[in-house]
């Protein structure tokens, strides 16, 4: 079965001024497959990822959603602590409730009333995520400059000059580009070939 933790932030007061997160966390906890839900004031803080390593430990998550701030700016914080408890960091879901409820609304029952809908969202769309791994794949350093005119040898001198291996194609037999077709360069008056 699978067991959801939610976690609902203060920012300050830069979302519970206008969004009741009491009433967000405790409505969340009745939603399906939550086992624990919580606010707390600043959810990114240490003492707020420690309550989400804790909880995720004792309530044996295997699922989180976070109600706070863009996932731009903390979902990497939050998917590091939920991994450090042992939890799948792409089993973790952000419910963006400061930039989209908060500050965006007057009417704080209009507000809650939004940052519930949010919130179950994302409750149902990580009930149905599935656990991801990284991967890695090697990399050979080596580059391949297509179109051997003026600008793709330079870039392939470019490229060698910073310690790569470079291969140079061009369709034509000869390298140069259109540069081959013109007799003298201006402004030296040099031979172009």
């Amino acid at each position: 079965m699978k067991r959801v933790g939610v976690f609902v932030c203060h920012c300050g007061t830069n979302i519970a001024k206008t969004v009741d997160v009491e009433q967000v966390a405790k409505v969340a906890g009745d939603l399906p497959n939550v086992v624990f839900s919580t606010d707390y004031t600043y959810m990114c803080s240490e003492p707020g990822q420690d309550l989400l390593k804790k909880a995720t430990a004792e309530h044996n998550l295997d699922r989180c959603v976070v109600a706070c701030c863009t996932p731009r700016l903390h979902e990497p914080t939050f998917r590091k602590a939920f991994e450090s408890a042992g939890g799948n960091p792409y089993l973790l879901e952000i419910a963006n409730i400061r930039e989209q409820c908060a500050w965006v609304h007057n009417d704080r029952e209009k507000a809650t009333a939004k940052a519930h809908d949010l919130v179950r969202g994302a409750v149902a769309k990580v009930r149905r995520n599935f656990p991801l791994s990284t991967s890695t794949i090697p990399i050979t350093s080596k580059a391949l400059v297509i179109g051997a005119g003026i600008a793709g040898m330079q870039a392939a001198i470019d490229i060698a000059d910073a310690g790569y291996k470079v291969v140079l194609l061009d369709r034509e037999p000869t390298i140069g580009g259109k540069m081959v077709q013109l007799d003298k360069t201006f402004p030296t008056l040099d031979c172009s070939a």
